[in-house]
């Protein structure tokens, strides 16, 4: 049994998924993070009970009127069955009387079941996800686990960990995606193929625009088969093959998307932004005609990359890291590793310019541009990976520049998660624009810590009446429980205890796999070909 724990510890896929178990408990708040996650799961809940589509108190919110005059939520229903199984358990445990100090509290229990079970879930997938394709794209083990944690605490995939939007459950189907589709490739097994093709579709159900994905894993497939010299005929078999299982995959769900938009709105062919931009100029004429299409394209294309409320890389530093590795040492990269860049860069470029001219192109209350986020965590984790694996051709002034901003990144990820992700959106309203939101983010953890929030004109009308606990406790359930009374002293702060321990556990882990990391423990087996030596590197 002593035998079996220490080869299960020994193994570095176990040691990735429990780093993010951990991280994703710790950064639980209980709550869902957006309206938008609270409409999807009252259409989870409309799904096996009685319950309506929309709560009364809701339809102005986003509402739109649908076929028979009933009032839909415009959303995919993608995240709606993703949480079924869990609002199902929650609901039950709701009507426990154990559970009673719930009811009259915000989080209840059905909520905080859903967002746990659902974020950690996603979570632990996507991380071994991308520690399994890093892996087949030939890093060391030891490279394959940074670029896994480069993910989990080096980008806005912490951020959204926590809060819980569609961008997570998006990143793990196109990344699985990929990473099944790029083993078909490399070993033409069609089962493989069959699973990354239907992980693909079946984000069409989430959002529509992962369409763009879809796209973006196709030109990966084409250049990795014209990168390793296929050409004529066996291209043309090896693409038509593609076509005849990806093609039908893609198709099956495309058609239950489109089955459930004309059961709401009663056509196969409009989305739900045509009937929310027709809905929206009969109730306000001065709308301009291009709604919702009406931001200048100029100030689409730049505002996710210059301007200081939302840009990628004060967000997301390591999209940077990689920027500066694909212009400067692009030669060196393995055609694998190329074709990957090709596809990641394309999919950034298709998202801003598609979501440019939207009036809300910068995704509104959210940490960052939450539209873009898919690609630019795609191009952030395998940063520092290729910067481990190219550290011999890269001056020393590179790599120290790239170690700075994997630091500075890091610090950013943790620190979105401490507060309420809109508290710095409020603070705007007195603030102005533009403000620097990461810099606000620190200045407001300083503010609390100290206990200068109303001395440095931290607290408006708006965070006071609209974040009531949220705008000074950390975003973390037992401190949440704590403040709000939901529970007994004695309960919160038996919870705060446990949520010490388990952040004590994760340090150690970490510590743990960096000493076994660095000992090159993680180098014996047989890593992919020709990369044996470099098997050992930090």
């Amino acid at each position: 049994m002593r035998a079996g724990h220490k080869r299960l510890f020994n193994h570095p896929g176990f040691l990735v998924g429990l780093a993010a178990f951990l991280t994703a408990v710790l950064v639980q708040s209980g709550e869902l993070g957006s309206i938008d996650t609270v409409l999807r799961l009252q259409t989870t809940h409309s799904l096996w009970t009685s319950a309506s589509l929309v709560l009364p108190e809701d339809y102005r919110v986003i509402g739109l009127v649908g076929r028979d005059g009933r009032i839909y939520v415009p959303y995919g229903i993608g995240q709606s069955l993703l949480m079924l199984p869990s609002d199902m358990v929650g609901t039950h445990l709701a009507r426990l009387s154990f559970f009673a100090s719930f009811a009259e509290h915000d989080p209840g229990i059905r909520e905080i079941v859903v967002s746990y079970s659902t974020n950690i879930l996603v979570c632990v997938l996507t991380v071994l996800v991308c520690f399994r394709f890093l892996r087949l794209l030939e890093f060391t083990v030891n490279q394959a686990m940074t670029g896994a944690f480069t993910l989990l605490f080096g980008t806005t995939f912490l951020h959204y960990t926590q809060n819980m939007m569609e961008n997570n459950f998006i990143l793990l189907l196109t990344l699985t995606g990929l990473c099944f589709q790029y083993e078909w490739v490399r070993t033409s097994r069609s089962r493989a193929l069959v699973l990354g093709s239907l992980a693909l579709g079946a984000n069409l159900l989430t959002r529509l625009t992962t369409a763009m994905d879809i796209t973006a894993a196709t030109l990966f497939v084409l250049m990795l088969l014209w990168l390793q010299h296929i050409r004529g005929r066996e291209l043309l078999v090896r693409l038509r093959y593609y076509a005849r299982v990806a093609g039908p995959c893609y198709a099956l769900f495309l058609l239950l998307d489109r089955t459930y938009q004309y059961y709401r709105f009663g056509s196969f062919f409009n989305t739900y932004l045509a009937v929310y931009a027709e809905q929206q100029k009969k109730l306000d004429p001065s709308l301009p005609s291009d709604f919702p299409w009406s931001t200048p394209l100029h100030q689409g294309v730049l505002g996710p990359l210059i301007t200081p409320e939302k840009s990628i890389f004060l967000f997301d530093p390591l999209i940077g890291v990689a920027l500066l590795l694909s212009v400067f040492i692009w030669k060196r990269f393995r055609s694998e590793i190329k074709a990957y860049l090709v596809a990641a860069w394309w999919l950034l470029a298709i998202y801003i310019l598609f979501y440019a001219k939207y009036f809300e192109w910068s995704g509104d209350f959210a940490w960052g541009d939450r539209y873009i986020t898919p690609p630019v965590q795609l191009l952030a984790m395998i940063s520092i990976p290729l910067l481990l694996h190219h550290r011999a051709n890269l001056g020393r002034v590179v790599w120290k520049l790239g170690m700075a901003i994997a630091t500075v990144s890091v610090a950013i990820q943790l620190a979105s998660v401490v507060f309420w992700h809109p508290l710095e959106i409020h603070q705007m309203e007195t603030l102005g624009h533009p403000t620097f939101v990461v810099g606000l983010r620190f200045k407001n953890i300083v503010a609390v810590a100290l206990g200068k929030v109303d001395r440095w004109g931290l607290s408006n009308e708006d965070t006071r009446e609209v974040g009531g606990i949220h705008s000074n406790t950390p975003y973390f359930l037992p401190f949440l429980l704590k403040k709000d009374g939901s529970i007994s002293n004695a309960a919160a702060d038996g919870l705060i205890a446990a949520w010490l321990i388990a952040l004590a556990a994760l340090i150690a882990e970490l510590f743990f796999i960096q000493r076994k990391a660095r000992r090159g423990d993680f180098a014996v087996g047989s890593p992919p070909r020709a990369m044996a030596e470099v098997a050992a590197s930090p």
